[in-house]
């Protein structure tokens, strides 16, 4: 089977929720979305009228507001507050950390759009915020493990497949030393998910810059020493880093075949068009104007039977996954007809 869909909220839906999101996705043709983490804020509040209750039960008590907790802090018998997770009623004195997030305000919420997703069989990932840090073990890598971990969270209670992020910046240089940082931080965020009984797969993505971690051989690496953790092709990224053109299908064949021991089914792979800016760098570009040709992709796709989930990472979106479904539709039919 091959699924396309597309990163972020489709460019021509007029609602801005995650429910408007899923619907506008769906009646495109497309069967897949990945779900912007961004542009979210974590408030910290006492336990008031939530005492008593799982952090889960909790509604908004109007439209407006948020109630997605994702932390509770108790105070242990040093008067110390510690983070006990999601799973324990909320008592008194307890400190919650609460997710304000512009798609979605509550768990139950999160609960209907995910089986308003199984029922239009529409496939879901949720993507972290892009600038993560995880070769150090500073003040900005927890926040980015968070980040981590609260993905995980409403992944979960979307029933998405997992989460997609980026390794984050790193010293070419030493980049034994801080990929094994980098390993360490995401078998901790798995731990912590895991835990906390998440449903969760991770997913990362490759880099398009060398001053970032995730080369496809670093992206393997982190998949081969944790589980549930997958390599996602970002090919656009990949030609970017490399400096070495996709020209036939057979490049496209040697690159999903060095991921495709890892997934059980389908490969999750990002597509977009790429080109040369005149300061000669690279950019996401919309396909029709790329230097790499999705025809060889569909090309091998078709040839050794991939199942695959394809997003579009164009600056046209929506348009470019509804563009790659047609140039296959197009090729399996001349296929038909020889």
């Amino acid at each position: 089977m091959y699924r396309f869909g597309i990163s972020g909220i489709p460019l021509s839906s007029k609602g801005r929720m995650l429910k408007d999101a899923i619907e506008d996705t769906y009646e495109m043709g497309l069967n897949a979305l990945e779900i912007p983490f961004f542009k979210v804020n974590i408030v910290e509040m006492e336990a008031t009228d939530e005492v008593g209750l799982l952090p889960r039960e909790i509604l908004p008590s109007n439209r407006d507001e948020s109630k997605i907790i994702v932390d509770v802090f108790r105070p242990d018998e040093n008067g110390d507050y510690r983070p006990i997770g999601i799973k324990s009623k909320i008592e008194e004195n307890d400190i919650l950390r609460v997710l304000q997030w512009n798609l979605a305000r509550s768990y139950e919420e999160l609960r209907d759009l995910g089986k308003m997703s199984k029922e239009l069989d529409l496939e879901l990932t949720v993507h972290t915020p892009n600038y993560i840090d995880l070769s150090s073990n500073d003040e900005f890598t927890e926040k980015c493990l968070n980040y981590i971990y609260w993905s995980s969270i409403i992944a979960n209670e979307l029933d998405a497949k997992g989460i997609v992020f980026n390794l984050g910046i790193y010293n070419p240089k030493d980049s034994k030393n801080d990929m094994k940082k980098i390993i360490d931080n995401i078998k901790g965020a798995m731990e912590k998910v895991q835990k906390e009984n998440l449903n969760v797969n991770f997913y990362i993505e490759t880099s398009g810059k060398r001053q970032v971690a995730g080369s496809l051989d670093e992206v393997i690496q982190v998949s081969s020493k944790i589980k549930n953790v997958f390599p996602v092709i970002n090919f656009p990224k990949i030609v970017a880093r490399s400096g070495k053109p996709l020209t036939s299908p057979k490049d496209f064949e040697d690159l999903i075949e060095k991921v495709k021991k890892f997934y059980p089914k389908d490969i999750y792979m990002q597509y977009a068009g790429l080109e040369y800016s005149p300061e000669n760098v690279m950019r996401l570009a919309p396909i029709k104007k790329g230097e790499i040709k999705f025809e060889n992709l569909a090309e091998v796709l078709l040839e050794k039977d991939y199942e695959t989930t394809i997003i579009s990472v164009s600056p046209l979106l929506e348009h470019d996954a509804q563009y790659m479904r047609v140039i296959l539709e197009r090729i399996i039919e001349k296929k038909i007809g020889k």
